[in-house]
């Protein structure tokens, strides 16, 4: 009995992995441009910028960081912090409508923070004045370039209070990163970056949150989602009820799942299951097919945990993916002559089926970055 238990638990991750894979555009990598990937997950954690533009690039056959640079200073791709006080790539015209649901809650978790740091009212103002009177008209400043106009202007920004009016000024909508700055972005006014946003009531932003989310991310459970946007439970019962229509209900290993309608019954083929066992993926830290899931024992085995991200610091490696689950971490080296070294760091002893494929996809990512893969 208690073997059927974990084979039918076993059978539930294998299924659950094909489909979100699927979900979030990694089986089979089919955006075709880099904006659509954000379009289709809504967000991907942003606070490492390269990876995250690997994130974006392992999802669209064809993007080199060269196009996804162009994607970001065109306004396509926006990065700022709409929710969990972390950075993400968004779709600019979604921006606006998140911070809606999320920025009220996260001013109150960081108001005790912003007291130490001397950070009030009259300070965030006077900092909201000289961003708009520096920006406006479609100017951008690096961090350091900001950070010092405050400092001329007698707000100091040492021990960390320039990063939290950044952010500040970002969470409640006047400030997002704009154009790359070198291996960084700038500073822009986000009415102008953004121009025309999509405006929601609140309860249908919230709403699209959970339906958006469930489109690039299910199947998953509304405890995913909570964790994932940091809205509160009654919040996202809020949004289930008026996007019901849109999503079905599935059920696996006794737990239910949430999927958005149209891929309700979509059943894999014995040819494409073979094809998701056979799959190897190098994806980068922070990456969503293992982050974006309060649960995570479907991509990887709870004792292999600490190992993606050590000592729970929040810090997630860059991951292996063999056959829709995580069997190892991976670090990247650029070595003379324009090439680049994968160097595998497996969980157990790999296939030489599972080594050729991360050779593989080291190939992939090495042309991302316009360089040779060191065999």
């Amino acid at each position: 009995m208690q073997n059927t238990g974990v084979m039918a638990r076993l059978t539930a991750q294998r299924e659950l992995a094909l489909l979100r894979a699927r979900a979030q555009g990694l089986f089979p990598a089919d955006a075709t441009r880099p904006a659509a990937v954000p379009d289709r997950l809504l967000a991907l954690q942003g606070q490492d910028l390269a990876a995250a533009k690997w994130a974006i690039g392992a999802r669209c056959p064809g993007a080199t960081v060269a196009s996804i640079d162009a994607a970001i200073d065109s306004g396509e791709l926006v990065r700022s912090w709409p929710m969990r006080g972390t950075l993400h790539f968004v779709p600019g015209q979604d921006l606006g409508w998140m911070l809606q649901c999320t920025t009220e809650r996260l001013l109150r978790q960081a108001r005790p923070t912003h007291e130490r740091q001397g950070l009030t009212s009259a300070v965030y103002e006077r900092a909201r004045e000289l961003a708009v009177e520096a920006l406006h008209g479609g100017h951008s400043l690096t961090r350091d370039e900001f950070q010092a106009l405050l400092e001329r202007n007698g707000i100091a920004t040492a021990d960390g209070r320039g990063y939290h009016l950044i952010w500040y000024l970002a969470q409640t909508g006047t400030l997002c990163w704009g154009p790359t700055a070198g291996n960084a972005q700038a500073l822009v006014l986000l009415d102008e970056w953004v121009p025309e946003p999509r405006r929601l009531e609140r309860d249908e932003a919230l709403a699209e949150f959970l339906l958006r989310y469930i489109r690039g991310h299910g199947p998953a459970t509304l405890q995913d989602f909570v964790w994932w946007s940091k809205v509160t439970m009654a919040e996202a019962k809020r949004g289930l009820a008026i996007a019901r229509p849109l999503l079905a209900e599935r059920r696996f290993a006794e737990t239910s799942y949430w999927v958005a309608a149209e891929a309700d019954g979509a059943v894999a083929d014995a040819a494409e299951r073979r094809r998701f066992a056979a799959s190897v993926w190098l994806l980068p830290a922070f990456d969503e097919y293992f982050l974006g899931y309060r649960d995570r024992e479907v991509a990887a085995d709870i004792e292999h945990h600490g190992r993606i991200v050590p000592g729970k610091n929040g810090v997630f490696q860059p991951i292996i993916v063999a056959g829709g689950r995580v069997v190892g971490t991976w670090k990247r080296r650029a070595v003379a002559g324009s090439r680049l070294h994968v160097t595998a760091e497996p969980f157990t002893e790999l296939s030489a089926g599972q080594l050729a494929g991360i050779r593989r996809d080291g190939r992939r990512y090495a042309r991302f970055l316009g360089l040779t893969l060191q065999d």
